[in-house]
């Protein structure tokens, strides 16, 4: 029941540590500024906006592709340890990962140039961001032994787990390149916190008939694990001085890279539109503060082995201790402070949107008639529907979500959008979106997998969204 229970905290720790996050309900909701951070090239028609320092834009979300809470704890009288075997150890696949992202801006502010046809944008803000695979082959290693697996090689690539948090610092640009086009570009400085990555594993273990004893175990293993502001924030919790090293290490006191987003809206005509963006194309330079740790190397032992009677010529033999030095040398632990590179999630997203029904009246500063449909700013319709495609690069390979999406504008107070999403951790996730614009004050409220919140212990997916903004069209 111990093992139980420690492998049990192990899978809630990684899937609630709060890798990318799908936001669906907010890409292409062009009346909510924080839609220019998923597509820098949105079309948008604001003067100026700011963000409400902390609570412009939170946003959560937590996935499992494998086991849920209901499957394990459920009183379906059924015995716990045989859920656990079935259901968990050998229930899922190396393929099946737990997931958590958080964000929370700090600042976030827009305004558009003289140039009317250019908008700029920048802010801070900070994020946790951690994904972790199911190790099979470790767990039933763990819990059932090897003594009655000879001859099974379990595979050592199954541990594959990153994470990371950090501050990020960005500017962009969205520019009106032509009528019917426009472009965006984001320029970004990651300040890390915390990272740690293993991501790269290979090797096996395997237990056959010995020669010299009953059993002879073969370990072959090129195992890494790298870390950086682990140890700074250990030290920090043990001096109570956890907040300014975070603050520190947050405002570029820590490991800093470099990064860029890219975007495009294109207007095919009046009301059928392309758009999409490239997130978090970039990386973080560790270099202060890193922990690697390897296990690199391959052996074959037999346990202790005693010759007799010639063992008993030196009664001051450490058997035991001969046994580990005899595994050292072949398979060298060894830990040094190099310096490394991981690169970020890289997001996709991709849309086709068509609008339709009542045009609705412009609230841009512009010479361009009440319903924009000439000049720099489109018009906009009371109904919007479509497709979009969502990608995110992943340890094991990239991971993909399709959604369809229904978007309602209740003049220019109140718009509602619906989402059906299809991906990794569930086939009928339903997501709404409500934003409302009262005066000048815009505040937004998004969640996913809506049928899940009716008993979230056997959801495999939840996320939400929220923020509050004040905006200015340049009219009185």
């Amino acid at each position: 029941m111990k093992n139980y229970m420690i492998l049990l905290l192990a899978l809630l720790g990684l899937g609630f540590y709060g890798l990318g996050q799908n936001k669906a309900l907010l890409y292409d909701f062009s009346e909510i500024p924080q839609s220019l951070m998923v597509n820098p090239g949105v079309q948008s028609d604001f003067q100026w906006y700011s963000g409400i320092p902390a609570l412009s834009h939170v946003s959560f979300q937590i996935g499992s592709s494998g086991v849920n809470a209901n499957s394990l704890f459920a009183n379906d009288g059924l015995d716990f340890n045989d859920k656990v075997r079935d259901r968990l150890i050998f229930g899922m696949s190396p393929n099946d990962e737990l997931s958590g992202n958080y964000q929370l801006e700090l600042i976030n502010i827009g305004f558009r140039g003289k140039d009317t046809g250019n908008f700029y944008t920048a802010g801070i803000y900070h994020e946790g961001d951690a994904i972790g695979y199911w190790f099979r082959d470790y767990a039933i290693l763990a819990f059932e032994g090897n003594a009655d697996r000879l001859g099974q090689r379990f595979d050592l690539s199954h541990l594959s787990t990153r994470g990371e948090i950090l501050n990020v610092f960005h500017f962009g640009v969205n520019h009106q390149w032509k009528r019917n086009i426009t472009i965006g570009a984001r320029a970004k400085i990651y300040s890390s916190i915390l990272n740690f990555d293993s991501t790269r594993n290979k090797g096996f273990f395997v237990t056959t008939e010995g020669q010299n004893n009953l059993l002879a175990s073969t370990l072959d293993a090129d195992l890494r694990w790298r870390t950086s502001g682990i140890n700074d924030l250990k030290a920090a919790e043990e001096d109570g001085s956890i907040a300014s090293t975070v603050l520190k290490n947050g405002f570029f006191g820590g490991n800093l890279g470099l990064g860029f987003d890219l975007g495009f809206t294109y207007n095919l005509n009046d009301q059928t539109v392309l758009t999409g963006s490239l997130l978090d194309l970039g990386f973080i330079y560790h270099t202060k503060d890193v922990m690697n740790y390897s296990l690199s190397g391959s052996a074959t032992v037999e346990g202790v082995q005693i010759i007799l009677p010639d063992a008993l010529s030196d009664p001051n033999a450490d058997f035991w201790q001969q046994l580990v030095d005899d595994v050292e040398q072949f398979i060298p632990f060894e830990d040094n402070t190099k310096n490394y590179i991981t690169w970020r999630p890289t997001k996709l997203y991709a849309s086709i949107r068509r609008d339709f029904g009542e045009q609705l009246p412009t609230r841009a500063n512009c010479d361009c008639g009440p319903y924009a449909t000439l000049g720099s700013f489109r018009a906009k319709y009371a109904n919007s529907f479509g497709g979009q495609l969502y990608m995110v690069s992943r340890p094991r390979g990239p991971q993909a979500a399709l959604s369809a999406f229904y978007l309602r504008r209740l003049g220019n107070f109140m718009a509602l959008k619906t989402t059906y999403t299809i991906d990794k951790f569930s086939a009928t996730n339903i997501g709404l979106a409500l934003n409302l614009q009262a005066g000048p004050v815009n505040m937004y409220f998004m969640a996913d997998n809506l049928l899940g919140y009716g008993n979230l212990a056997n959801s495999q997916y939840a996320s939400f969204q929220l923020g509050l903004n004040i905006i200015s069209w340049g009219k009185n």
